[in-house]
């Protein structure tokens, strides 16, 4: 018999759980299956949300020709053969095939290429699925000629009315005696993957036998499972996005959010070197001269669970998260040197000023190497105001100290 997943795969956009935004009344792919016209596009999405699924369900509502190749088995003579395929199912005032590529991200920039052709010339109706960023992954002129839908993960809402559906109607679990009683840990293991729901029913359905009873309880279903939920792809999307919550938590002085994407990252197996990098460029670039002291924190930190390891290096991490999150804020350095680099670019090998030049030989000081220099500690305060940048650029100014910078400027 068929897995459960295959068993409950909708048919039909009535059947069709979630992404409302894009199969709702009012959703465009939703109003391009009514009128009939479906244009280049490319699913994104995380795993378990339904893009196979609904590829399939357009192919089959249009009734045209389907044909669909994996980017993880498929090489450009499977690229070339189905559209040869696809040019053959064509036939005069028909509707043009449908090419469904999974993972189309796994597609080397050949095997992308061979695709462009056939979709400049209607050969078929492209649509590509992917968990992956399509910016990064597909070519520029194959992305030129698709629209991008981003598919959700399934919430709450739409995973409970996912379960209730399989006990109604699945021809095996409909049979057996289950009570939901107790869904948290359910949900959570999903982590909004409707594939991995079912799989998940599928599992404690077998558990059991004739007509003994099945309460689905969240201590059920951690025994179960034994696994982490949180866990995720250090390469993928999910990795990029927590961390940028994260920093951007840090940045924000909100010390709680900071935590909670800290807590997602431990909870997920991040490498805590990489979490700890990031403090230290968070402590430089967002703290800055608003409160030095967060570089040195950021940095002991670092040290520390290079030494201690987990789970103890969680706390100096916590320590320095909300330290930074709540220090007084400064991008003055992190402007400055950005500023000072690009003008660097701008203006090229400007020479250094004479009197800021060593004398090490009787030549250069004939040369006037070092003439007119004067020493700071000679003057009253230890400073004396004179020209320090190239002639060219003696007037330019980089550094903007912030309100909070813990720092003053001589005036030049």
């Amino acid at each position: 018999m068929q897995p459960l997943a295959e068993r409950m795969r909708p048919r039909t956009l009535e059947d069709y759980i979630g992404q409302q935004h894009l199969v709702g009344p009012n959703g465009v792919l939703r109003r391009m299956i009514t009128s009939g016209r479906i244009s280049s596009f490319i699913l994104w999405g995380p795993p378990g949300v339904g893009k196979t699924t609904l590829a399939t369900i357009i192919a089959g509502t249009l009734d045209v020709p389907f044909f669909t190749l994996s980017a993880v088995t498929s090489g450009v003579k499977d690229v070339r053969d189905v559209i040869d395929k696809a040019r053959n199912s064509t036939f005069f005032n028909s509707s043009r095939p449908i090419l469904f590529i999974d993972e189309i991200h796994r597609f080397s920039k050949s095997q992308q290429d061979s695709l462009l052709g056939a979709v400049e010339q209607g050969v078929f109706t492209l649509i590509g699925a992917t968990t992956e960023n399509p910016s990064f992954e597909v070519i520029r002129p194959l992305l030129s000629r698709c629209q991008v839908y981003t598919l959700n993960s399934l919430g709450k809402e739409d995973l409970l009315a996912l379960c209730q559906r399989v006990l109604e109607k699945d021809v095996v679990l409909k049979k057996q005696n289950i009570e939901l009683k107790e869904t948290d840990a359910l949900l959570r293991y999903s982590g909004g993957d409707a594939r991995k729901l079912l799989n998940i029913l599928e599992l404690l359905s077998e558990s059991v036998q004739g007509d003994e009873v099945l309460e689905i309880t969240d201590t059920l279903v951690a025994e179960r499972l034994q696994q982490n939920p949180l866990a995720y792809d250090k390469d993928g999307e999910m990795h990029y996005d927590i961390i940028s919550a994260f920093i951007k938590s840090i940045r924000g002085s909100d010390p709680d959010a900071a935590i909670y994407w800290l807590a997602r990252m431990i909870e997920g197996g991040e490498d805590p070197a990489f979490i700890a990098r990031r403090l230290v460029i968070s402590a430089s670039e967002d703290i800055g001269l608003a409160n030095p002291n967060a570089l040195l924190l950021a940095n002991a930190a670092f040290d520390a669970v290079q030494k201690i390891g987990w789970p103890e290096g969680r706390i100096p991490l916590a320590e320095a998260t909300v330290y930074l999150a709540t220090s007084p804020k400064s991008n003055s350095a992190y402007n400055a040197i950005n500023k000072a680099i690009q003008y660097v670019r701008q203006t090229g090998n400007q020479p250094v000023p004479l009197h800021l030049r060593n004398a090490p030989t009787q030549l250069m000081s004939e040369l006037g190497y070092s003439d007119g220099y004067k020493y700071p500690h000679d003057y009253p305060g230890h400073y004396i105001a004179q020209q320090y940048l190239p002639d060219a650029s003696k007037n330019e100014t980089f550094f903007i100290p912030a309100d909070t910078d813990k720092v003053q400027k001589r005036q030049k």
